[in-house]
């Protein structure tokens, strides 16, 4: 762990490594709860190279509510280490007061109460202004995108993807990598990469059929800044065909391929990179473990697991950044390179305070022209709710729960099962629920709502093997998302145990019995991998539920007991 008041010498190789985080100062005054764009903005210019790292924007144009994970489970050799660290142990770790902004961007803790003092966060308006200030102070800094960016939203649904590419094209950004947009299907991925103005990377995108890789996706693009040669190599998202379906682009496969990165990486040194900075869309647990296999590599920043971290983490000679989701943080990362070496940085993760960040009016009428054909659609109000509305943590997010109700209640099932994703914005007790709301915890590409009948054996099977993604104790085993979220059953789940013997005391909660492996339920679902799923749109089912019950209110959740944390 990097110090965050003072620098920490660190041993590398003959020379020292010199770090530093901004994160000090942000706290001090958040604690004062006086801050200003100027003071969200202050970074001692550092070195000769900066990097900007955005990632997991979920297509969130506009300013929203986000709230960070209550639970967020390491296991293993992870266990405790960040990002396993949530609420008053993460806020004790990094020095942050209760109550202050600080709390509020990085933590879950009376989220409702400061979320009403200090705001929605994020705005792509609002992170253009950051990446303008940047430049400003460093006009050659690096722009990079890791990933997730078009999906998650009305508007990014409709368009196909359209809406963010010509929102992020104003950004300018100089490279990104991909996870979700690979939902949208191959041929319309295909056909946004031809026309990108940035590179497209991904060193594991691989052509299927011959198993090599794939022309449209660079490895890897060179950047002279500051009199630096830089190597960016990108890595997608590796378990594209096992976390999302895989027919939807079949001339594609993916994995993590540490052999090749490593060749990738071994190749730009040969060709006179003095830094080396992988895009990632790993996963925080997955980067680290790449880091400590693959030798070379200076800088990852890190994507998909949406982990927001004040300051890096250090594996071996290789800094991990970590940059939040939805638009809601911005890393700033200064790099001192000479004669060949990262001799040192200074960053810094910037939190969008969109009632403190000025938007820019260019971006902000760019945004709202992507939105204006659909603005009476997006927002139409639903319902009302009277619980606050999340989604995040390992077992389950109000969201999830009202979305496992409206399964149950409007396609008659006994049990109800939603994917454990972790994008989606939250809304505060006493918020109309528009449209626009539902679609940002629904939107994607395969979103039918499905009526089974399962045995209780195999919903075990399914509850065994999505926990086995989540708390396998290597790294390379965990293929993506949170726990698979159950409504009208409870069960009890051992961490600690391997696969097959983790869930116990399944409990069908309509009557009190445990489940029968030999009886048949009938279960209903949505966001099945299989081709062909049939049934009613998700955001319809969850529409029709909330217009029936008017106002929302979501008990709490105690049907899942958690052994082993």
């Amino acid at each position: 762990m990097l110090s965050r008041r003072d620098f920490l010498q660190v041993s590398m190789a003959a020379s020292a490594m010199v770090g530093a985080s901004g994160f000090g100062n942000w706290a001090r005054l958040a604690a004062q709860q006086a801050l200003t764009q100027d003071q969200l903005l202050e970074f001692d210019t550092f070195g000769n190279v900066s990097l900007i790292h955005v990632t997991d924007i979920h297509a969130q144009l506009k300013p929203i509510f986000f709230r960070e994970p209550e639970i967020n489970i390491g296991v293993g050799e992870n266990r405790g280490r960040v990002p396993h660290v949530t609420g008053a142990d993460f806020r004790k770790l990094y020095g942050i007061e209760d109550g202050s902004p600080s709390a509020y961007a990085l933590t879950y803790s009376d989220f409702t109460s400061l979320a009403q003092t200090y705001g929605r966060v994020g705005g792509l308006d609002r992170v253009s202004t950051v990446i303008n200030a940047i430049r400003a102070a460093r006009p050659d800094a690096l722009l990079l995108d890791g990933g997730d960016t078009w999906h998650g939203s009305y508007t990014c649904y409709q368009t196909e993807g359209q809406d963010m590419v010509n929102v992020m094209n104003a950004l300018k950004p100089d490279a990104m990598t991909f996870h979700w947009e690979f939902t949208l299907g191959s041929a319309r991925v295909n056909e946004i990469v031809e026309g990108l103005p940035f590179a497209a990377l991904g060193q594991n995108i691989f052509d299927a059929e011959w198993d090599e890789p794939a022309e449209l996706f660079k490895p890897y693009k060179f950047f002279e800044r500051g009199g630096v040669k830089i190597a960016v190599i990108g890595q997608a998202f590796p378990y594209m065909p096992i976390a999302n379906p895989g027919w939807m682009f079949p001339e594609y496969s993916f994995g993590i391929r540490d052999e090749n990165m490593q060749a990738m990486v071994d190749e730009v040194r040969a060709e006179g990179a003095e830094l080396v900075v992988c895009l990632s869309h790993n996963g925080f647990d997955v980067d680290k473990k790449m880091a400590s296999r693959v030798a070379g590599i200076d800088v990852i920043l890190s994507g998909h697991t949406h982990d927001a971290l004040p300051e890096p983490v250090l594996v071996g000679d290789t800094i991990i950044v970590a940059s939040g989701s939805n638009g809601k943080f911005v890393s700033r990362v200064d790099l001192d390179v000479r004669d060949g070496r990262m001799m040192g940085f200074r960053h810094k993760l910037i939190p969008i305070f969109s009632d403190v960040i000025a938007p820019d009016p260019q971006i902000a009428a760019l945004i709202d022209e992507q939105r204006a054909p659909f603005q009476a659609e997006l927002e139409e109000v639903i319902g009302q709710t009277d619980s606050l509305l999340y989604r995040r943590g390992n077992f389950n997010g109000t969201w999830d729960d009202l979305i496992c109700d409206a399964l149950i209640s409007e396609r008659e099932a006994d049990i109800a099962m939603s994917p454990g994703v972790r994008w989606g914005p939250s809304i505060l007790p006493g918020q109309d629920i528009t449209r626009e709301d539902i679609w940002n915890v629904t939107s994607m590409t395969y979103g039918k709502a499905y009526r089974t009948e399962m045995t209780g054996e195999f919903i075990k099977v399914i509850l065994e093997d999505v926990g086995d993604n989540l708390f396998n104790p290597d790294p390379y085993y965990q293929q993506g998302g949170d726990m698979v979220r159950i409504g009208g059953l409870g069960y009890r789940i051992d961490v600690t145990k391997p696969q097959g013997e983790r869930i116990s005391d399944m409990t069908f909660l309509k009557t009190g019995e445990q489940i029968d492996p030999a009886k048949t339920y009938v279960v209903a679902g949505w966001a099945s991998v299989n081709e062909g799923t049939e049934g009613p749109q998700i955001w319809d089912v969850v529409e029709s539920h909330i217009r029936k019950q008017g106002t929302i209110t979501v008990a709490p959740n105690t049907s899942v007991k958690v052994v082993g944390a």
